[in-house]
């Protein structure tokens, strides 16, 4: 690549250009898709904060709650959300910091963390067809939901409009994103909390805090399974969204106040909802019972999530091609062809047949945030070339365009996901992954360097 623009440390002259040639005001227009977010463009914790806590109390985490409540005692719902989110949580913050020290995006950060240039592509194309495809799952949801109140229009034309509506949103950038953050988590919580008092009501709490479930009973690790693969894809997309932070503390303050707050107010409100209706389903609940306010809960939830997925799958799609067909193009234009496509699949109901598809992808997700934490902490290759290149504003030269460690590991780590027995698959996915290349990498660079470790790749700025 060509010069880049400015890491933390030393910002490049206003007449400075990013990695493809381009002024750096036409890359803040782009939210700095393929080049570190400079300090300039950094936000403080808490705007990014608002957006997490976004991101993890949503409607699918209602509907994990929901689902936790009618198979299983309080109890046991706590432990295994406790279990899960701290799991999620160590794996969201070192993702986090690897993000805000670099300033890149989750598949960028990838070419210098295990995967290589074409081995990022192969991660963007992951991420972008996951994440395109939820985008419009996530809009039939909202579609569904508001045709149950206002059976006037016809589903397609619902999803037409949410679709719409989040696509304008992502193709604004982070700025507005930010700002949709602002309105909709205060509303939502508002609004979610009013509905779950008025659906609560006349239950004595004592009971559903310690009768048994009303569902077929669910075990603790089944439990602890949904919980962790519920937000396993939004853990390893995290640079996307901390790259925008000032620094490592931030990303610490923002998970622990996202993730924790989100998953204990979101789910364990959930729990007592799937005990008090005796069902685990919590749209139904809210969307039936609450009327005009549970169609406004509902939009509002779609709105603070599905643009992350949208926005997200963009930046994916955009290192894609800027790796495998050579060329750059615009995050604005990927963003508005993703959200179209979505928005019209869902609109004609195609995008349900896709979810066991989604499931089954999903397998392949959780293995490479253990390559990539495993390659930036431990094995460290990269690491000196990418320290120079947050001192000279210049990316590291010479990466490899395929590792072949990172595709074992990353074979390794699905299959162990998929087929171990015990423990959380998607935990059993990162820690295979993580275990393997972590000490498969530390061997072959320990041969590779003979007794006195060198700088893996050639200082080029000298």
């Amino acid at each position: 690549m060509a010069s880049a623009e400015s890491g933390r440390g030393n910002p490049l002259p206003p007449e400075a250009t990013g990695t493809t040639g381009r002024p750096l005001h036409d890359e803040a227009a782009d939210d700095y898709s393929l080049t570190p977010v400079p300090e300039e463009a950094r936000r403080s914790w808490f705007s990014v904060a608002v957006q997490r806590f976004g991101q993890v109390s949503s409607f699918q985490q209602f509907m994990v709650g929901a689902v936790l409540g009618y198979g299983m005692t309080f109890t046991d719902a706590v432990i295994a959300i406790t279990v899960g989110s701290v799991m999620l949580e160590i794996i969201t913050i070192l993702l986090g910091v690897a993000g805000v020290r670099e300033g890149v995006s989750t598949s960028v950060l990838a070419r210098w963390s295990g995967f290589g240039r074409k081995g990022s592509a192969a991660v963007g194309m992951l991420v972008a067809l996951s994440l395109a495809g939820w985008f419009g799952v996530q809009n039939g949801v909202f579609a569904q939901g508001m045709h149950d109140l206002a059976g006037w229009a016809p589903e397609w034309v619902w999803a037409l409009v949410g679709g719409a509506l989040v696509t304008a949103i992502s193709v604004c950038g982070f700025t507005i994103m930010a700002w949709t953050a602002y309105l909709t988590v205060p509303a939502f919580l508002l609004l979610a909390g009013w509905s779950v008092v008025d659906t609560l009501a006349g239950h004595s709490l004592h009971d559903l805090l310690t009768g048994a479930p009303p569902g077929p009973v669910m075990s603790l690790a089944e439990g602890t399974t949904l919980v962790a693969g519920a937000f396993i894809l939004g853990a390893l997309m995290t640079p996307d969204m901390t790259r925008f932070n000032r620094r490592p503390s931030d990303v610490v303050k923002q998970t622990l106040l996202g993730v924790t707050l989100g998953e204990y107010v979101i789910g364990l409100t959930a729990v007592l909802l799937g005990h008090a209706a005796r069902t685990a389903d919590v749209v139904g609940i809210i969307t039936t019972s609450s009327g005009l306010l549970g169609t406004l809960i509902l939009t509002t939830a779609i709105l603070k999530i599905n643009d992350w997925n949208l926005y997200s799958s963009a930046l994916a799609a955009v290192n894609s091609v800027d790796v495998l067909l050579g060329r750059r193009v615009g995050r604005r234009a990927v963003t508005l062809v993703i959200g179209v496509a979505g928005t019209a699949l869902s609109a004609v109901g195609i995008v349900d047949g896709f979810t066991g598809f989604l499931e089954a992808i999903g397998v392949l997700a959780p293995p490479v945030a253990g390559i990539i934490i495993a390659e930036y902490y431990v094995v460290r290759r990269y690491r000196p070339a990418l320290d120079r290149a947050r001192r000279t504003g210049h990316p590291p030269e010479g990466i490899a365009d395929w590792l072949p460690l990172s595709l074992v590991c990353w074979a390794a780590g699905t299959l162990t996901g998929e087929y171990l027995g015990v423990g959380i698959p998607a935990i059993n996915a990162v820690v295979a992954a993580f275990a393997l290349y972590a000490v498969a990498g530390r061997a072959l660079e320990a041969r590779r360097c003979g007794p006195a470790r060198q700088n893996p790749l050639p200082d080029r700025t000298a």
